[in-house]
């Protein structure tokens, strides 16, 4: 592949805010039921939490009850983000909506079609590129081959169509 033909950061910058914003709209249709079926929907909030009347035993209650759900929210999220974007990569689209918007594509270093294993590699490592203060992102826009940290533990390319 030439060098020309690799997705830079800019590029996989506006795929990934395209697909951001999907993902936060199927989040949300799937975390708001779960708040309402536990207690925290509108209903609850419309009718208030009068503090100066609860037990502190209430009140400790109630934050677990908050922090339990806000956990378990971002654990649903998590998951959905990385079954949207490993099966998306692994099917035979080899792109995110994002990607598939600005013609772009991941393939391995060969230019083949990922298979799931790699594909979920490939999100796992993202965990790693975001914990170093997204450096391993911001690489892409520095490497030969544009590829960010996550690409290179996974040995993968996103590459223009």
């Amino acid at each position: 592949m030439s060098e020309n033909k690799y997705a830079g950061f800019w590029l996989r910058f506006v795929a990934y805010l395209i697909d951001a914003i999907l993902l936060n709209c199927i989040n949300w249709l799937v975390i708001f039921p779960v708040m309402g079926a536990i207690g925290f929907g509108i209903g609850a909030t419309a009718t208030g939490f009068d503090f100066d009347t609860m037990s502190e035993g209430d009140i400790i209650a109630m934050a677990t009850a908050v922090g339990g759900m806000l956990f378990a929210g971002g654990l649903i999220g998590t998951v959905i983000n990385i079954l949207y974007f490993t099966l998306m990569e692994a099917s035979k689209y080899q792109a995110t909506i994002g990607k598939l918007a600005l013609g772009l594509k991941v393939t391995d270093m060969d230019g083949k079609k990922l298979d799931f294993t790699k594909a979920l590699i490939r999100q796992v490592g993202k965990i790693v590129s975001g914990i170093i203060l997204l450096i391993g992102y911001i690489m892409a826009g520095f490497t030969e081959k544009k590829q960010a940290l996550h690409d290179m533990i996974a040995g993968t390319l996103v590459v223009k169509k």
